[in-house]
């Protein structure tokens, strides 16, 4: 199958510095994955991620979408094509929710009559209550927020979404179950999702695949339960894998 996501030998430096935050990385992502990269502060994880949309552009490599790399798409039209989710959320305050989710949608000059539904339709998954599309984000609760915030980054059904610590900020009930309802968001739309987290149970419950990154390369990359079997994690990172709620019924339930 080809990839959707190729990243060839990139590099990224930090801001305003000649040192690199990610050092000569390739990764190739198929169409419908699930990918959690994973690793400490400083590994270089959300660099990376933001190549993807141009949000940081690679010191050195080649980064493709589809194919095409992705130079060859002027950055705001790139942007539209790709859901971003994050964890500061980034919704607009003087706008509705019922904008804040359409905004890209109206970007795009789809007619009134098709936000609306395509909005009403996504508050329903994300398990929102309708009436809720007319207040403002200061109405909300973290969890609202944050179920607005993947609303609007599948709203103009992207092929793929990047998440940057997306669910963080959230207690740990509310993050577990926004967590698996965007799994199930993941499936339902057959879209390509690549997360950064640095929670490891949340990796576990979620991937399909974890990147692990470690001062700017990758260290191991696989399926949880043959990153636990095949002796490539760090003992740190097994540990912990092994730690995971759920992580008995992921190793029984998922293939390798």
């Amino acid at each position: 199958m080809d990839a959707i996501v190729e990243l060839e030998n990139v590099s990224v430096a930090y801001a305003g510095s000649p040192d690199l935050a990610v050092r000569d990385v390739s990764l190739s992502v198929e169409p419908g994955q699930f990918v959690c990269l994973v690793g400490p502060s400083g590994s270089g994880k959300t660099s990376l991620l933001k190549t993807i949309n141009r949000l940081a552009e690679p010191a050195a490599g080649n980064v493709r979408i589809e194919g095409r790399d992705i130079g060859q798409y002027p950055p705001h039209e790139l942007r539209r094509r790709i859901g971003y989710a994050f964890q500061n959320i980034g919704l607009f305050p003087h706008m509705s929710v019922r904008d804040n989710i359409g905004v890209t949608l109206s970007l795009l000059g789809w007619p009134r009559r098709k936000i609306d539904a395509r909005v009403e339709k996504l508050v329903d998954l994300v398990a929102l209550p309708r009436p809720y599309l007319d207040r403002a984000p200061a109405a909300l609760s973290g969890g609202e927020k944050q179920r607005v915030g993947v609303a609007r980054a599948l709203a103009a059904e992207p092929k793929i979404v990047i998440m940057d610590e997306a669910f963080g900020a959230l207690d740990p009930v509310t993050r577990e179950a926004l967590g698996e309802r965007y799994r199930d968001l993941h499936r339902q739309f057959g879209v390509t999702t690549l997360m950064v987290t640095h929670d490891l149970q949340e990796a576990a419950l979620l991937a399909d695949r974890i990147v692990v990154l470690r001062k700017g390369e990758i260290v191991a990359d696989g399926a949880p339960r043959v990153l636990l079997r095949s002796g490539q994690a760090d003992a740190m990172f097994a540990a912990a894998l092994r730690q995971a709620r759920g992580m008995n019924a992921l190793l029984d339930g998922r293939p390798a």
